[in-house]
């Protein structure tokens, strides 16, 4: 019997064997993978790894308060406003549900805000008093071609009477004179009476100028035969005797091609203590895609987005004075490209990077350059490597802003190319002949780079797809430090998510960055299956918080210090700070953010307290809140303190 029990049980072991050898054989890659993996994950939570290449950790919201986030601004309560607007759904737009939430980093809490409109695709920036103006959205999604019904396009509504304004309501009707065709208005349109014109010499009147409204119109029926190719001027209906006469439409081809999105002329503040939003004046021009920029006196300047009827805004640029919440049109108009990245400079000009989301003819507004607003003219900056390929780039100001050198990093082709930049293009605006030249490679081309200065004047790059909307399962899971005396790039820690469009990045007042958003346009390498928006938030600690020595301690002081003003603060690290540093808190959507700059700020240190002193140029330091950050000489930076500058 133990003899035959132990031929048994050789044979189970001999038949055990042979199975776990085969499944080896079989699943050899497998085994090779889990292997790999594990040690990956073993290596990367090494503190030795930690301390040189920080660490990403992923957040994920309980279900209920998940959302697709467009739009991300640090709040000077030290909360973050996430927007998701629709959240580039349809369902959820027709539906009318837009969402809000603010999220608590330190807390971790996450409430829901209700969302007055469809901030989808806004415009944002941070205001001197504390508050987030919000402007523009969504009115409309697109349809493309075949999938729109009905014919449509724009009319331009002609008054010819110079003593009175007309305003036409929604579902007034235009039939051509020429076609016979009937188009249905979509909204309501002001236009404004006629202009007389006089000959400045003799006073002779030499006529009228027509006002002109513009408005979008569909055909009454759906199909092809609806459609127009030529011109042709229509007449209103239910208009009689001079109205009649001096009313009229005119429209170029309306036919079944894409309709673009179409925006939305309400602005809000956003209240970061009430957590609710304050409607303002609305914006003369409906913008969708719009970028909004502090200017030297504190006005807050709106540029570009698609309109009302699904076009480019044809260079009517607007500034919002936060005094009296109303809108102005500028005196003179200048043409960009959808978000274009526009950054306040210490002599109160503007600088353009030529960085954008797309929207808008390939040969107009896209070249760099400095723009002064007042007198509208723009002086170009040469030397710009892939100048074909910005779209979807981003612009940082690197630290110290003082210095006034921006990076431009990677890149696409226009609209729905493939193409994309690995380069980096540095420009130094203090320079007599500015230019750009190439910096350091980012090895991949990349478009959707997200980008956050560090308290240290270090710049975090991550992320990032090489093709359109992470096409072809193109994401890029790398990131790295810029070192700005250096002008290298360091490889960190890989992202765990892999973020492209409709994404971005904000440093948090500890020292970390959060990361939010990405919207695939496919899941799969053969573009086969259709992508999900990325609701996860990753959250990367740099590697100055891994160091041997904790954060150095920042407090007390005074909350308030006027610009060439100073401010004494407690810190029982004082004898090792290097650096002080004011950096403007992030509001960014579509790597867009031109608010986040980091301010050098001359100091002295008597024991443990340290006397500091804010520059006096209101356009190096705008007015508002900033977080206050000292760094010891390991470039560790402390916790920050919120700091206003009136």
């Amino acid at each position: 019997m133990t003899d035959r029990a132990g031929r048994r049980r050789a044979r189970r072991i001999a038949i055990g064997t042979a199975v776990v050898l085969a499944l080896a054989g079989m699943n050899g890659p497998w085994l090779y993978r889990f292997g790999t993996e594990k040690y990956h994950q073993y290596k990367i939570n090494q503190p030795e790894y930690k301390a040189a290449n920080g660490k990403w950790e992923i957040v994920e919201f309980p279900e209920e308060y998940r959302q697709n986030t467009i739009h991300a601004a640090l709040l000077r309560t030290g909360k973050v406003l996430l927007v998701a607007g629709s959240g580039n759904n349809q369902d959820n737009f027709d539906a009318k549900r837009y969402d809000t939430r603010i999220w608590d980093p330190v807390k971790k809490t996450i409430k829901k805000v209700p969302t007055p409109n469809d901030l989808f695709c806004t415009g944002h920036t941070q205001l001197a008093n504390g508050n987030l103006l919000i402007a523009g959205g969504t009115k409309r999604y697109e349809k493309l071609k075949g999938d729109v019904k009905k014919a449509g396009g724009l009319m331009l509504v002609q008054n010819e009477n110079p003593d009175k304004p007309i305003t036409l309501p929604a579902g007034t009707k235009f039939t051509g004179k020429e076609n016979g065709k009937t188009f249905v208005s979509k909204d309501p349109v002001l236009v404004p009476r006629a202009e007389k014109n006089f000959d400045p010499e003799t006073g002779e009147f030499l006529g009228n100028t027509p006002g002109v409204g513009r408005i979008y119109v569909e055909a009454q029926k759906e199909g092809a035969k609806y459609e127009t190719g030529t011109q042709d001027n229509y007449r209103v209906h239910g208009l009689t005797g001079d109205d009649a006469r001096n009313t009229y439409g005119i429209a170029e081809k309306l036919a079944l091609d894409k309709k673009d999105f179409q925006g939305i002329r309400d602005a809000y503040e956003f209240d970061p203590v009430a957590e609710k939003y304050i409607k303002v004046d609305p914006m003369k021009e409906a913008r969708w895609y719009p970028t909004l920029t502090t200017l030297s006196d504190g006005k807050i300047l709106s540029v570009s987005g698609l309109d009302d009827i699904g076009q480019l805004v044809p260079g009517k640029n607007e500034i919002y004075d936060p005094e009296t919440k109303e809108w102005e049109y500028t005196d003179k108009e200048r043409q960009f490209p959808t978000y274009p990245a526009l950054f306040l400079m210490q002599n109160g000009k503007i600088f353009y990077s030529g960085s954008n989301a797309g929207y808008g003819p390939d040969d107009v507004g896209r070249e760099p350059g400095v723009w002064d607003v007042e007198t509208n003219k723009f002086k170009k900056i040469p030397g710009l490597s892939d100048p074909d390929l910005m779209e979807t780039s981003g612009t940082v100001l690197l630290p110290p802003a003082q210095d006034e050198k921006y990076m431009v990093i990677g890149g696409g082709g226009v609209g729905e190319s493939p193409r994309s930049s690995e380069k980096t293009r540095i420009v130094d605006l203090k320079a007599d002949d500015p230019a750009f030249v190439d910096g350091p490679s980012l090895d991949k081309g990349t478009r959707y780079p997200q980008a956050s200065v560090l308290p240290n004047d270090e710049v975090l790059i991550s992320g990032g797809s090489e093709d359109y909307r992470g096409r072809s399962d193109s994401n890029i899971l790398e990131a790295r430090i810029y070192d700005t005396e250096k002008n290298e790039l360091r490889r960190v820690a890989d992202p765990l998510v892999g973020r492209n469009y409709h994404s971005g990045s904000i440093l948090l007042p500890d020292g970390r960055v959060m990361f939010f958003g990405s919207d695939s346009l496919f899941a799969d390498k053969a573009n086969t299956k259709p992508g999900e928006f990325e609701q996860r938030v990753e959250i990367y600690t740099p590697p100055y918080l891994y160091g041997d020595e904790e954060q150095p301690d920042l407090a007390g002081g005074p909350q308030t210090i006027k610009r060439g003003g100073s401010g004494t603060f407690t810190s029982q690290d004082a004898a090792s700070v290097k650096k002080v540093r004011l950096i403007r808190p992030s509001a960014t959507t579509h790597v867009t953010d031109v608010d986040q700059r980091s301010i050098a700020l001359d100091f002295t240190t008597d024991g443990d307290q340290i006397t500091l002193t804010v520059p006096k140029n209101k356009n190096l330091v705008q007015s508002g809140w900033y977080m206050l950050f000292v760094t010891d000489g390991d470039g560790t930076p402390s916790k920050a303190q919120w700091v206003q500058v009136p």
